[in-house]
């Protein structure tokens, strides 16, 4: 669906200089007849639709290796079926911006796997875990929208893996790319006491509907999604979310809530005032995207995520095209809907509505194995289980367990802690150098040592705080929206050499109840860490939290809000 443009949207200017009409220079959008590619991503999507470099990968670069790649494929249309080349090992971080993408770029690849809604089966799991250990070299990263990374695949395997994810319901389909990216959702919907709709069905249908859609296949840039009716996602870090909410006489239904996405100019997603049952969801999800597709900017990439059309426009101007231009009604006025007081991820045991138990359980910021997985799967099954998800939170949940005391324990004897240190419990990291093109420093490691440094220099600590650690300013790992977020870059070391550091954000957090705003992080001017010191770093600022706040209730975003900048140093 494509809305012609309105006279007043493609007005021409007139000076007495020039005398005749000029149009304004565009944004790229389709909608006001701006259909000329305008940077070379739009170029690469219009000479051919990147869903359909997959029969290229199976019929010839499988079979002729990755020097018969092309590069418009490799480092654009690869993306729609999971794959980017990773870094080449040995490149400092200095590099990344300098060099060329062929320089950058190593011959194997890593796949992502999306799981909609973080929802695995037994069949689904134990395939993961063999693919990983047969062609992954037994690599596995738990992201923070419930995918699964696997590193160091060739491109002559990937044809396999394909037929042996889809032959349990899996599949890399715009796992990456222009498009719709994963589906987030609740890690307990269906099986939560506190559920009033399991929205998974609006799950099941957006992913059947329209995942490798053509007419949805080519957005100006990604376009990240959530549907759940329990608040325990990053609501206001998504282009769309679908939030529970009660409408006083039409019942439990969705708020609809659009244009958030963090990176380097981070924006929190805004409410449309508008209340949506589930059985539109999926409608009124195809209408936003279309919308977005439509109207969003193609002109200058820095600009096409959804959230700068959302800022320009206004929530008011923004849903009255969707209801006039896409959906063709108004939609229903709403309420807010009930958020918590804390962010939820569902780690230890928890008793669902039918009266048996879920079972949350954290690996060390996200990274596991194939080994690792394939032995979860064996101990699931063992204790009943069925069913596994993971969270946005880089965490695993196990549903439907009858006896949830042995189960926590059998877990923990293969490294996955329901019961963790709360360092444990708040970090999240992302790839980081390791494998990332576009990574400054490393994550995964150097956040595996802060979180058993910080468990031996201060314990139990009595709080609960998020540590989001990135490689990058991409921010994919939430920086922003975090307690304490990290965002890698080369800082000067005790000499005034370049090491790896981070930029610090403090007391950012997503909307909670009892007046809680959200809000981004804190950033204190000219205030850098190296990567050495950042245990030291974290264990003081904790530090001078607990000393200064004025009460147990006083979180740690109140109290960076008020704090002297030294104490933040």
């Amino acid at each position: 669906m494509v809305v012609t443009a309105t006279p007043d949207a493609v007005a021409t200017t007139t000076t007495p200089a020039t005398g005749p009409a000029r149009r304004p220079r565009g944004e790229g959008q389709w909608a006001l007849g701006h259909h000329e590619p305008l940077n070379p991503n739009e170029r690469t999507k219009k000479d051919d639709n990147p869903l359909n470099v997959r029969a290229r990968i199976e019929q010839i670069y499988a079979h002729h290796g990755f020097a018969s790649i092309d590069p418009a494929d490799l480092r654009g249309r690869f993306r729609w079926w999971g794959l980017y080349t990773q870094r080449r090992p040995g490149i400092h971080g200095g590099r990344t911006a300098v060099l060329a993408p062929h320089e950058l770029e190593d011959e194997y690849f890593m796949l992502r796997i999306r799981v909609d809604g973080g929802q695995l089966d037994l069949a689904q799991l134990r395939a993961v875990a063999e693919i990983s250990r047969r062609y992954a070299r037994d690599s596995a990263d738990i992201t923070d929208r419930q995918n699964i990374q696997l590193h160091w695949v060739r491109i002559q395997d990937v044809p396999a893996i394909w037929r042996e994810l889809e032959a349990v319901g899996l599949y890399t389909t715009e796992a990456c790319g222009d498009c719709p990216r994963v589906i987030v959702g609740s890690p307990v919907a269906g099986v939560s006491a506190a559920e009033l709709v399991d929205p998974t069905p609006a799950i099941r249908a957006i992913a059947d509907r329209y995942l490798g859609d053509p007419d949805y296949a080519n957005l100006p840039r990604k376009f990240k999604s959530t549907v759940a009716w329990l608040p325990d996602v990053p609501y206001e870090a998504n282009d769309i979310a679908f939030l529970g909410a009660v409408h006083p006489t039409r019942g439990p239904g969705f708020d609809l809530w659009v244009g958030g996405g963090l990176s380097t100019n981070p924006m929190l997603a805004r409410r449309l005032g508008a209340w949506v049952p589930l059985a539109e969801v999926p409608e009124v999800w195809a209408a936003v995207t279309a919308l977005f597709r439509d109207y969003g900017y193609r002109r200058l990439r820095h600009r096409a995520r959804l959230k700068f059309l959302v800022a320009d426009w206004g929530v008011a101007r923004f849903r009255e095209v969707l209801e006039t231009g896409y959906l063709y009604r108004s939609l229903v006025d709403g309420p807010a809907p009930v958020l918590p007081d804390r962010p939820i991820d569902h780690l230890g045991v928890h008793r669902q509505a039918d009266g048996r138990h879920y079972v949350g359980v954290a690996p060390v910021v996200g990274r596991v194995s194939g080994s690792q997985l394939a032995a979860l799967a064996g101990v699931v099954e063992r204790h009943g289980s069925g069913r596994i998800r993971l969270t946005p939170y880089q965490k695993l949940v196990v549903l439907d367990v009858e006896e949830p005391g042995a189960l926590v324990a059998d877990l923990r004897a293969i490294g996955l802690a329901a019961y963790p240190s709360p360092w444990r419990r708040g970090t999240m990291a992302c790839t980081g150098i390791e494998y990332c093109k576009l990574a400054i420093v490393e994550t995964k490691a150097l956040a595996a040592t802060l979180v058993s440094t910080l468990a031996e220099r201060l314990g139990d600590a009595g709080i609960d705080l998020t540590i989001n650690v990135n490689g990058c300013p991409n921010a994919c790992a939430r920086t922003q929206i975090a307690d304490i977020g990290l965002t890698g870059q080369l800082v000067p070391g005790p000499a005034g050499e370049l090491v790896e550091g981070f930029q610090v954000h403090l007391g950012g957090g997503l909307t909670l109840a009892d007046g809680q705003p959200g809000g981004l992080g804190r950033k204190l001017r000219g205030h850098k860490t190296t990567a050495a010191e950042l245990p030291a770093y974290v264990e003081r600022v904790v530090r001078h939290y607990l000393a200064g706040r004025t009460s147990a209730a006083e979180t740690f975003a109140q109290w960076v809000a008020r704090a002297d900048e030294e104490a933040l140093r």
